[in-house]
């Protein structure tokens, strides 16, 4: 069944929010963690608790955005790629926080802030989205290229300690430790002796 413009009925435009607020608050949440194990008052009031503050209310921030966005998206009826979007939630959850931080005055620098930091990071993931698709996509068909038969798409280099050994060289590593084992256990009784 569709509508007069021709669009399916079960076609919503909140359709796919979940990932779209769920997903960058876990992160944020995540890089909020990490900025409070390097943060310089980690040793005055413990890593974790740093680590934990840290993360809570970058996680809160991003939140409030993002649900914010949805929000003004949802209501322009608008694309999630459209960046008026961001400013608008931007605007809309810093005066939120700001208020909540600062009072008035604490609103309006909040919601410049925010909206203009808010717009930028979502500019930047649209221009960045393509680069990281085509390098997504090309991962594996480099690993079907270069390395067939390897079991990795990483090759460890020439120059390594550690390398990783075919069947025959395996093999002759094998019977050299069992020729040194023979040898150490020959010699063993010489020793206690």
């Amino acid at each position: 069944m569709t509508n007069s413009d021709g669009v399916p009925l079960g076609n919503h435009y909140s359709d796919g929010w979940k990932g779209r607020i769920i997903i960058p608050t876990i992160l944020a949440g995540v890089i909020g963690g990490a900025a409070g194990l390097v943060s310089k008052n980690r040793m005055t009031f413990g890593v974790a608790n740093v680590s934990a503050t840290y993360a809570t209310n970058l996680a809160i921030v991003a939140a409030f955005y993002c649900g914010a966005r949805e929000l003004a998206r949802d209501a322009r009826k608008s694309e999630p790629d459209d960046l008026v979007n961001s400013a608008v939630g931007g605007f809309a959850s810093g005066a939120l926080l700001g208020r909540l931080q600062g009072g008035q005055f604490g609103a309006i620098r909040y919601s410049i802030i925010m909206a203009v930091a808010g717009t930028a990071f979502d500019f930047s993931a649209l221009k960045l989205s393509p680069v990281l698709q085509h390098f997504i996509r090309k991962v594996p068909e480099e690993k079907s290229q270069k390395n067939v038969g390897r079991s990795s798409w990483w090759r460890i280099p020439e120059w390594s300690p550690i390398q990783i050994l075919d069947e025959e060289a395996l093999a002759a590593k094998r019977a050299r430790e069992e020729k040194n084992y023979a040898q150490r256990m020959l010699d063993k009784p010489k020793e206690e002796s």
